[in-house]
């Protein structure tokens, strides 16, 4: 029975020592590392950082060392996470797209000394900001920086005592939450907060089996990853962490995991990589392609099918979809999504496709999960984010505020004593998310409170039911619905242009070389008109969208229009397009 983060870890070591833990590229070749590695090498980075000054007497929050890690998903991520776990220590993750004066802020407000970077990249794009640093310690080899491999310590086991002073209710880290605007929030996350919600979540994992493996190219740095990393870990998987998100697709067939992590816009991309290949076929290959896919958009795993239906499901799987379960490496059971609302078209082809997608509910300050569907199809229903998982209680207020209480719920944010009283109230910790149950038990999400806006007719629009519903289109990309304090609702849309291209092509039209162009033809304009006209029928007068703008570049973290979560910085993005929105008006 774990009580501490490490405890998961210490446990495996002791069933199983050379048992492979975690694996990533080095040089191009897999490099495994057993559990006995990665403990050990922790114990020993924990004594190292002990005897380099870090003070473990007082383990309260104030007094407690803060340690920063700027990196990539890789193997001495988790052991560095390890090793500051059991000296006492905080770890403070930041996510290695921040910009630089974000970076700043959270290391002044930690009050960070010591920092683990992976290497020369990103010490050259930070290095104006690092100078404050007593210590920085570097995975990869860094001119004139400590090597992480150099802390280590020649003791072989920890001061007697330590670990045991490290209690359930102790400190473990401080996640900054990216946010969509003003400074990020330090989300203080105890042992327990963490704890509780790998133990309690272990139930929704029924399919992972000892033995097997996880890909993990989520960030590490958000924790949903990083909590789902504990899961793997107690389950008995071993973790490998893909090269890149440009290599996932490779890494997914050299590695043939049983389950990964995402989120819906990679999840968005890999089916939009499916359906140009769909596109690309010809004759009967093509047709069935399509008949497969009609097939799978009609699929509800809550209401009867016929005999007909299940049979012509077998043999589309047995035809096509095998094909997209080859190309995710040929064993994947289950994909957990979170983050951000999944389009149900996707849930229904990719589960009728026998690849199960688990989509979940929860935030930083909630450890993350609070519900999530299951594998099992009782406990999982398209459309909802699943039900409640164990020991977390969930009360909608009035106005339909999702309120949360139970052992997952943060300690605090770090520093911020008011903002902390703001979202817990009464014992409840106030989401800010809007949601309803459907059948009194599956949670359903239908906004964020402070993303519903009033027109100017004095009418309430919520806009990511119309997103998530506008991006069911393939020319849909990305968009932004619009319209506070306005005569009517716009959106600023990024066409998906690969599908773009591929309909104008086969429309016998003469393409321009750039989308700057391309975006400006009015059988595009004409295009995106009648994508909004189909689905702007499921939606009242008020809310549906009037008029639009087409953007040529793609929203990204880099842009500074995401977060590293890749929710969608509404206010940047008015800003950035200001000239644009007010043309809608004018």
């Amino acid at each position: 029975m774990a009580d501490r983060l490490f405890d998961f870890v210490k446990g495996r070591y002791d069933s199983g020592p050379e048992e492979i833990l975690l694996a990533a590229k080095e040089n191009g070749s897999w490099r495994e590392y057993t559990v006995r590695e990665a403990w050990e090498t922790a114990i020993s980075m924990s004594i190292a950082l002990q005897e380099i000054g870090i003070d473990h007497v007082d383990l309260q929050p104030e007094a407690q060392e803060k340690i920063a890690i700027l990196s990539a998903n890789r193997p001495e991520w988790i052991i560095t996470d390890l090793a500051v776990q059991l000296c006492g220590a905080v770890l403070t993750p930041i996510y290695p797209t921040i910009a630089p004066a974000e970076l700043a802020f959270v290391l002044q407000d930690a009050g960070v000394k010591k920092l683990f970077i992976s290497g020369p990249e990103l010490y050259v794009r930070y290095k104006e900001v690092l100078s404050d640093l007593s210590h920085i310690f570097c995975f990869d080899p860094v001119q004139g920086q400590t090597d992480w491999k150099s802390l280590r310590s020649t003791k072989t086991a920890p001061e007697p005592g330590l670990t045991a002073r490290i209690l359930p209710e102790t400190l473990a880290t401080i996640i900054y939450t990216s946010g969509t605007t003003g400074n990020p929030k330090g989300v203080m996350l105890s042992h327990s907060n963490i704890v509780s919600n790998v133990t309690d979540s272990m139930p929704v994992f029924t399919f992972a089996k000892h033995g097997d493996r996880a890909l993990s190219f989520l960030p590490l740095n958000h924790i949903f990853e990083r909590m789902v990393t504990y899961i793997y870990i107690n389950a008995g998987l071993s973790i490998w962490y893909a090269e890149s998100m440009d290599t996932i697709g490779a890494n997914l067939l050299e590695v043939k995991p049983m389950v990964f992590c995402t989120v819906p816009r990679l999840l968005e991309k890999v089916y939009e990589r499916i359906m140009t290949k769909g596109l690309e076929l010809k004759g009967i290959k093509r047709a069935l392609f399509f008949w497969a896919l009609e097939l799978g958009k009609k699929f509800d795993n809550a209401k009867p099918t016929s005999f007909w239906y299940r049979l012509q499901l077998a043999l589309a799987n047995k035809l096509i979809f095998s094909k997209w379960r080859e190309a995710l490496g040929g064993r994947v059971k289950a994909i957990v999504t979170g983050s951000a609302a999944c389009q149900e078209r996707l849930i229904r082809i990719f589960t009728a496709a026998r690849v199960i997608i688990m989509e979940g509910y929860g935030l930083t300050e909630t450890s993350p999960v609070i519900t999530v569907n299951h594998f099992e199809t009782e406990d999982r229903r398209i459309g909802t984010v699943g039900p409640l998982i164990e020991h977390v209680e969930v009360m909608l207020a009035e106005d339909g505020e999702i309120l949360c209480k139970g052992p997952n719920i943060m300690m605090g944010y770090y520093k911020n004593p008011e903002m902390t009283a703001e979202a817990m109230k009464d014992g409840w910790f106030h989401t800010g998310d809007i949601g309803q149950w459907v059948d009194q038990r599956f949670l359903k999400i239908t906004d964020r409170k402070k993303e519903i806006f009033k027109t100017s007719g004095g009418k309430y629009v919520a806009p990511q039911p119309i997103e998530n519903k506008m991006r069911e289109s393939p020319y849909i990309e990305q968009i932004m619905v619009i319209g506070s304090d306005r005569k009517f609702v716009s959106a600023l849309i990024v066409p998906s242009m690969l599908q773009v291209r591929k309909h104008l092509k086969d429309e016998g039209k003469t393409l321009p070389n750039g989308d700057d162009a391309l975006i400006q033809m009015p059988e595009v304009q004409s295009l995106i008109r009648a994508q909004l006209d189909k689905y702007n029928v499921h939606f009242n007068h008020v809310e549906q969208v009037k008029k639009f703008s087409l953007l040529a570049a793609e929203w990204t973290v880099n842009g500074g229009e995401l977060t590293p979560s890749l929710k969608v910085k509404r206010k940047v993005i008015e800003q950035k397009y200001a000239k644009l929105i007010e043309a809608m008006y004018d």
